[in-house]
């Protein structure tokens, strides 16, 4: 799709979409395109515009069809690589302080905060090769990654350049070319990108009968409270790193569009340093009798 802005569902391409004014955090704006606020006050001389404090407007829709809730600001590549190297480093913890008082605390708690993949190995073991050779898409350091210490092998693909934990291997798409892999993890990677099918149609390849990908995001709490509601554009007023709000039907119409079948899906509550109570927890695959030369 590619728009700057968007005129259909990311998830499943409907042209069906409600859309009400909403803006852009100043963080997110500063740090991917150099905007920041700016008062507007009577020395202006702008006889039809009100003072006041102006930040950048954008749109909230929601697609009729899947309920998607998203931003119509839609991030090239190079915006997002603006926005996310260096992701919670000292100069985006720093910057991120300025517009947001309190965040550089949180931010340290959850930099050391223990992460628990217990939960997700479960959900994921019968449905896994016993020492799966994995690829986590965004895993950051792979100390999140499920499966980490008895895997055949750890790939990380992450645009961020914080050091990897021991054992996992940092990999550019060259090196994707070509490669298998038994369990591709992507998790809470999805919300964040203008494109989210491009992601998994680009590890089908790497796919055999026998693999499996697995998708986390989070159910947010507007979409979770009226998960049959179309009318929840009005209600999201502003949009900061979290650019897509997921229905279980959008996650499961985004993986039919990517040629994937879901395997299970389920909605878990889990512990967040974050105001993220509950996440979408899904295992996909290629769909049986099809598989990727």
């Amino acid at each position: 799709m590619n728009e700057r802005i968007a005129s259909r569902c990311v998830c499943c391409g409907s042209a069906d979409l409600s859309r009400s004014p909403a803006i852009l955090m100043p963080f997110v704006a500063s740090r991917a395109f150099n905007w920041t606020p700016v008062e507007i006050t009577p020395e202006w001389g702008l006889r039809t515009i009100r003072t006041g404090m102006a930040y950048p407007l954008c749109n909230s829709l929601q697609c009729q069809a899947c309920g998607l809730l998203f931003l119509d600001l839609r991030f090239s590549e190079a915006e997002m690589a603006a926005l996310y190297s260096g992701y919670r480093g000292e100069e985006y913890a720093a910057l991120r302080e300025s517009f947001e008082p309190g965040y550089a605390k949180l931010n340290a708690e959850i930099l050391v905060y223990p992460y628990d993949t217990s939960e997700v190995e479960a959900f994921l073991a019968s449905h896994v090769v016993s020492s799966p050779r994995v690829l986590d898409w965004g895993g950051d350091t792979g100390a999140n990654t499920p499966f980490r210490n008895t895997a055949a092998g750890v790939d990380i693909f992450d645009i961020s350049d914080r050091p990897l934990t021991r054992g996992a291997r940092r990999v550019g798409l060259g090196e994707l070319q070509g490669a298998h892999y038994d369990l591709v993890v992507m998790s809470h990677i999805l919300e964040h990108i203008s494109e989210p099918a491009g992601p998994l149609q680009a590890v089908t390849g790497m796919l055999d009968e026998t693999s499996v990908v697995y998708i986390e995001v989070p159910y947010e709490g507007l979409v979770a409270e009226a998960a049959a509601s179309r009318e929840l554009a009005p209600k999201k007023k502003y949009w900061h790193e979290h650019i897509n709000f997921f229905t279980e039907e959008a996650v499961r119409k985004l993986i039919a569009g990517c040629g994937l079948e879901v395997v299970e899906l389920h909605i878990r509550p889990i512990f967040s340093l974050s105001s993220i109570t509950q996440v979408l927890s899904v295992v996909c695959r290629l769909p049986l009798g099809v598989v990727k030369p």
